[in-house]
C-alpha cells in the first residue's frame, strides 16, 4: 500500500511544471501541439505568386524603349549645353573687346577731321603747319594700322548699294544720273570688328534715279526694306544732317584755333 501511494506522488511530480526549467514547459507544449499542414503552406505561397503577376513582353518593351527616349534626350541636351558653351567662350574671347573698341574709334575720327580741315593752301604758306599736318597723318596711319591688328575694319560706303545693315542714311541726294538708294556720301565712318558691326557709317543716299542694274530685270520685285530706307521722305534726313553738319563744323572750327 504504501508503495503505491509513492510511486503515485512521483507521476504527479513529473508531471508538474518546473518553475525553474522554463524550456521543458515550451518543449512540452510543442510536443502536444499538432503538426503544420504542408498543403496550407502551399496553397499559401500559390496565392501570393498570383498577387505578383510578372509584367508581359509588351510591357517591358515599352518600357525599354521610355528609358531609352530618355537617355537619348539627355544626350542630346548634354551636347547641345557642351556647344553652347564653347559658342560664348569663343564669343566672349573675340569680341571681348567691343566695349573698348567703340570708344577708341572716336580717336580715329578725330584725326580724321584735323587732316580734312588743312587745306593745302595753308600748308604751303606755313612750314610748321605742314610738319605738324605729316605728324597727324603718321600718327593716323599707324593707328589704323594697329586697329587692323585687332581685327577692326572701316567700312566701305561710297559708291555701295545702301544697307540698312550696316548704314545709317542721314540725308538724301537729288541725282538722276546715278540709281535711287545708292551711296554718294560719307559723313562719318562705320567700322566691324570680325564679322560683327561696331558702329554703322553714317551716308548720304542717292534720289530720283532709275533702280540698280541688279533690280532693272525684276520689275514687279516686292520693295526691299533697303530701298524703302533709302526712298522714304527727306525730311527727317535733312534735320538729322543739318545737326550733324553743325557739330562738326564747330569741332573742325575748334580744332583750327588749336592748329
Amino acid at each position: 500500500m504504501d508503495s503505491s501511494t509513492e510511486n503515485d506522488k512521483e507521476t504527479n511530480d513529473n508531471n508538474k511544471i518546473s518553475p525553474e526549467n522554463p524550456e521543458q514547459d515550451e518543449f512540452s507544449s510543442s510536443a502536444d501541439s499538432p503538426a503544420e499542414d504542408p498543403k496550407e503552406t502551399n496553397s499559401d505561397e500559390t496565392e501570393s505568386e498570383e498577387l505578383e503577376q510578372e509584367p508581359t513582353i509588351e510591357e517591358l518593351n515599352s518600357e525599354i524603349e521610355s528609358l531609352k527616349d530618355q537617355l537619348l534626350r539627355s544626350l542630346a541636351e548634354g551636347e547641345n549645353i557642351r556647344r553652347r558653351t564653347d559658342r560664348e567662350k569663343k564669343d566672349a574671347s573675340k569680341y571681348a573687346i567691343t566695349n573698348f573698341a567703340r570708344e577708341i574709334i572716336s580717336v580715329a575720327d578725330n584725326l580724321n577731321r584735323a587732316l580734312t580741315s588743312v587745306s593745302e593752301e595753308k600748308m604751303a604758306q606755313n612750314e610748321d603747319l605742314k610738319n605738324l599736318f605729316i605728324g597727324i597723318q603718321m600718327t593716323h596711319s599707324q593707328f589704323m594700322t594697329s586697329l587692323e591688328q585687332f581685327n577692326i575694319s572701316v567700312l566701305t560706303t561710297v559708291g555701295e548699294k545702301f544697307d540698312h545693315n550696316i548704314h545709317q542714311a542721314m540725308y538724301e541726294i537729288e541725282d538722276t544720273s546715278c540709281p535711287a538708294g545708292m551711296v554718294l556720301e560719307e559723313v562719318q565712318k562705320g567700322y566691324m570688328l570680325h564679322d560683327r558691326l561696331l558702329r554703322p557709317a553714317m551716308v548720304g543716299v542717292s534720289k530720283g534715279g532709275g533702280k540698280p542694274d541688279n533690280e532693272k530685270n525684276d520689275a514687279n520685285e516686292i520693295e526691299t526694306p533697303k530701298e524703302t530706307v533709302a526712298n522714304t521722305s527727306s525730311s527727317a534726313y535733312e534735320k538729322q544732317a543739318e545737326a550733324l553738319d553743325a557739330s562738326v563744323d564747330e569741332k573742325n572750327k575748334k580744332l583750327d584755333e588749336e592748329l
